[in-house]
């Protein structure tokens, strides 16, 4: 018969190679799934952590504990167990299981050493905001990730509400992925009322729906998203009031505002001024010596990319030359006779490249 402290050693490892296990399929997930550099690396961070935790105990003692051809549970199994119709379903069973183990390691420990009780108590709250930062980032990479053509809509007091969204409907129908709902000087019942209309037409068009600045009226209209600027408040602050997932995104116009906006979590980041820009005259031009760099960093990082900034259809080839897949336009679709041809005309040149 095993003495209690072995039965303690014997949970403890079981726990352990399961946990490790599972941080390596949620790690691969944020790594090969998500392509996004920074949730793995808190992945792999956890996992290091456990096993720096681990260490402090007796690795001969944990493994004359393990009895592989003696554990009763090897061969018990219960239907569905290991049924995973996707990816996601990997992640999502993976991090339900590290969960377990955490908690399991330690209940187990507090008899052997409080340290190690402390750690895995600390890793397990980890691995659920974890899981659920990685949830939310998916949900947001799957929706944006396609987007090619970002259309910006200016609205304001006297704008009237249909002509804003019989643009919206044209863009829409000359193959826009994504709007952007930029209103000001309106009250915040006219606004919302509007977003509302706007998130419609979005939504029967297949479009993804953003709204900027605006995280309150983004998540009363059901949009897909909010646009947040420099000085607005951090993604992290705007999922707190998100009742389903969000995507979020910032524009950047420097090297230092786009390492700041990558350290905070958006979802897309904009990178520009590419070019002048006749909605924002006094922003000074980034140019391609931003832009070529800056879209590779986020290529590398996973975080999908939006050129900004006066592009047209006659300097898009210069942008695309660089490794710009995804463009935010606003005057050269919406100040133009026929918005539909532009966004039409904007969409083949993005699909042939």
């Amino acid at each position: 018969m095993c003495g209690m402290n072995d039965v303690l050693y014997r949970i403890i490892d079981a726990n352990f190679n399961r946990c490790r296990e599972a941080f390596r399929v949620m790690e691969e997930y944020c790594r090969f799934g998500l392509n996004n550099q920074s949730l793995s690396g808190r992945v792999k961070a956890l996992r290091h952590a456990l096993c720096g935790a681990i260490s402090r105990l007796d690795a001969g003692k944990l493994l004359s504990c393990r009895d592989t051809d003696g554990d009763v549970g090897k061969t018990t199994a219960v239907a569905g167990q290991l049924k995973r119709q996707s990816l996601e379903d990997c992640f999502t069973a993976a991090a339900k299981r590290a969960g377990e183990a955490l908690r399991a390691i330690a209940e187990a420990s507090q008899a052997v050493d409080a340290e190690v009780a402390a750690t895995a108590e600390r890793l397990r709250f980890e691995s659920y905001k974890l899981e659920k930062d990685v949830v939310l980032a998916a949900s947001a990479f799957a929706k944006f990730s396609p987007v090619q053509l970002y259309v910006l809509i200016n609205a304001g007091p006297e704008t009237q509400e249909c002509e804003v969204l019989a643009l919206a409907g044209e863009c829409i129908a000359g193959g826009a992925d994504c709007l952007q709902l930029r209103a000001k000087g309106l009250t915040d019942k006219a606004l919302l009322s509007l977003a509302e209309r706007f998130v419609t037409i979005c939504k029967d068009g297949g479009a993804v729906s953003i709204i900027n600045d605006r995280v309150d009226i983004a998540v009363l209209s059901g949009a897909d998203g909010v646009h947040l600027g420099q000085d607005e408040i951090s993604p992290s602050q705007g999922r707190r009031l998100a009742r389903t997932p969000l995507i979020i995104g910032a524009s950047t116009h420097s090297q230092a505002e786009l390492e700041a906006a990558l350290e905070m979590g958006y979802d897309y980041i904009a990178i520009g001024p590419a070019f002048a820009s006749p909605t924002k005259p006094d922003v000074p031009v980034a140019g391609i010596d931003f832009l070529k760099p800056a879209a590779a960093q986020l290529e590398e990082s996973g975080i999908p990319h939006v050129a900004i900034g006066g592009i047209t259809a006659d300097n898009l080839d210069a942008l695309l030359g660089i490794g710009i897949r995804t463009i935010a336009v606003s005057s050269a679709v919406c100040d133009e006779e026929n918005p539909e041809k532009r966004c039409e005309r904007l969409k083949k040149l993005l699909q042939e490249r």
